[in-house]
């Protein structure tokens, strides 16, 4: 989190960056006020959408309002005529089929009293109507009332029936209802308003439905809004609002009143049509046209410094990195058509780095030629040691003495050691590490080979782990090596008459700044040898040079001499399985140390 934060702020340390923030700033006022007059203008613009939204729903409903207005009236004007001949429910009725068939806008007329019985009324009989949802909720709140039945009680056809309290003084006598068809409702919906994405219909204050503009209620649920009761929308009466539809739409609403506090009609409207979609795009331009111009000025101002300054800098920042991670081909070259200061820039880092790469030059030549010297150094010391090996060598063949034949031969031992350490050096790709493992391997098989004759009967394990190591630690090593696998060579033998001897040497690293060498060898029935006690001082001398320790352990038939180690700069190889190296005879092997 950190890091990442510390790279942000490295970010905004660029020069493009600065004077996108710079040029940001300047162009603030500007945007911010064409953001305010966009802004202003589309609100200016939504308002008067939302008033002609109200005219056309208004407009729509105007037929509806005036016969809804009609029939309130009529059945007001009614209650007079029926208080007078109450008692004679002949000339009651009589006045109503009158009505009726003067007029084309109703198609039932009638006093109902509180009781549900109708006596007077257009069609002929007596009528029970204390079932019907309409006198139920009359009789629960007393008061004018448009209502809608599919089927007439008494006409048995699809009516909007508007009632009217009919009182005596104070007293409640019951109402007059006048019913009017939905085909003449929806018929009284204004023409060439409509259009196939906007819907009109016509509701009471109970949330009942009374008409809508085309044939057919079923599909205008799909336009209303979502979740909510048409009542709940009697509290937006004469505003607009944006919803979405049961359908899934987002559609523009609006509510006017028909008849204020009975009837209400509720404009549904697709965006298009709505003219609400050109307030959206305004909007949207409100804010696109000052981004849209902030883009182009940094654009602009981005492309006249990439041009002039940021490319050059680029290029001679490639120019540094390749030449930091050791391109010495040529030196880097001048940019020419850069402004004067980079251009002066670039010269002075193309003189610099033609003096390092001569100057590394005559370096390279001179290690290198060191380096020849001292691989010669240590190929004549590997020739001369060989030399005295050889001397050694002719000297032991033409002593007869035993003691001095051994002594002799031990010797030659740790001088043929000494060559092997200075071949591997001359040897190696790199003077200042060696292969501590392919050292130790080698003096062993040499020592193997020099030591013991065909049919020694001796097994040689190696486990060497590749190591590499600084030659201040891998000479005294190696010998200490030698030391301890000649004592292991003498005095290795077999518990059993039967069994092989046998000597491991193996060497691993311990850690990431330690290695242990070991060298093991099995122990025979019979006591060791008395020996001058040489090797094991010289081991001890070794082991202080490593600033290490040696223990040593007997038991279990074998005997084991341990050495761990500090290692500076140790480096690690894929480990290589070296297989055991097998002398097989009865013979043991003759003491040399």
């Amino acid at each position: 989190m950190l890091r990442r934060f510390l790279d942000r702020l490295e970010f905004s340390k660029g020069l493009g960056f600065r004077l996108g923030g710079l040029l940001s700033v300047a162009i603030l006022p500007i945007g911010l006020i064409s953001v305010i007059q966009t802004l202003h203008l589309s609100r200016e613009y939504e308002r008067s959408a939302e008033i002609a939204l109200l005219g056309r729903t208004a407009t729509s409903a105007a037929g509806e309002r005036a016969l809804l207005q009609s029939a309130l009236g009529t059945a007001d004007a009614l209650g007079p005529a029926v208080l007078e001949t109450m008692d004679r429910p002949q000339a009651c009725s009589d006045i109503m089929r009158g009505l009726v068939q003067r007029t084309v806008n109703f198609v039932y007329a009638g006093f109902t009293r509180l009781d549900g019985v109708t006596e007077c009324s257009s069609v002929r009989g007596v009528h029970d109507l204390s079932g019907t949802p309409a006198f139920q909720q009359f009789i629960e709140s007393p008061g004018t009332l448009v209502t809608t039945s599919e089927h007439g009680p008494v006409t048995g056809r699809s009516v909007v029936v508007v009632i009217q309290p009919l009182y005596s003084g104070v007293e409640l006598l019951g109402f007059v209802t006048v019913s009017m068809s939905h085909d003449l409702l929806r018929s009284a919906h204004v023409s060439g308003l409509e259009t196939d994405g906007a819907r009109i219909l016509t509701f009471n204050n109970q949330g009942e439905v009374i008409s809508s503009d085309r044939e057919g209620d079923g599909d205008i649920t799909e336009v209303l809004p979502r979740g909510k009761s048409l009542p709940s929308l009697l509290s937006r009466s004469e505003t607009t609002f944006r919803d979405i539809s049961n359908s899934g739409e987002r559609r523009v609403y609006s509510v006017v009143p028909v008849v204020p506090g009975l009837v209400y009609a509720l404009g549904s409207w697709n965006r298009a049509e709505s003219g609400i979609t050109g307030i959206d795009i305004t909007r949207r331009t409100a804010l696109i046209l000052p981004l849209i111009l902030w883009a182009a000025s940094l654009a602009v101002a981005y492309f006249a410094v990439y041009r002039l300054v940021l490319r050059h800098i680029r290029e001679l920042r490639g120019q540094m990195r390749r030449f930091a991670i050791g391109d010495r081909s040529a030196p880097p070259p001048v940019l020419i058509d850069a402004p004067a200061e980079i251009e002066d820039m670039s010269q002075t880092f193309h003189n610099m780095a033609r003096i390092l790469i001569r100057d590394e030059e005559a370096m390279e030549a001179a290690v290198n030629e060191k380096t020849v010297l001292l691989k010669e150094v240590h190929h004549r010391v590997k020739n001369n040691l060989q030399l005295i090996a050889s001397i050694i060598n002719m000297q032991i063949r033409v002593i007869d003495h035993d003691d001095a034949r051994r002594v002799l031969r031990s010797v030659q031992d740790r001088v043929a050691s000494l060559a092997t350490i200075y071949r591997n050096l001359y040897q190696a790709e790199h003077l200042d590490s060696v292969h501590a493992d392919r050292l130790i391997k080698d003096i062993i098989n040499q020592m193997a080979n020099a030591t013991l004759g065909p049919g020694a009967g001796l097994r040689i394990d190696t486990r060497l782990e590749p190591l590499e190591l600084m030659p201040d630690q891998a000479v005294p090593l190696s010998l200490l090596a030698t030391e301890a696998f000649t004592n292991a060579l003498k005095y290795s033998g077999a518990s059993d008459p039967e069994g092989e001897p046998w000597v491991r040497v193996s060497l691993r690293a311990d850690g990431p700044q330690h290695a242990v060498l070991e060298v093991e060898n099995s122990l025979g029935t019979t006591s060791l040898a008395e020996g001058t006690g040489l090797g094991s001082q010289l081991i001890e001398a070794f082991s202080t040079q490593l600033e290490g320790e040696a223990r040593q352990e007997t038991g279990d038939g074998r005997f084991l001499l341990t050495l761990r180690f500090r290692v500076e700069h140790m480096h690690k190889r894929e480990p290589v399985e070296t297989p055991p190296v097998v002398l097989t005879s009865a013979a043991r092997p003759g003491a040399r140390h």
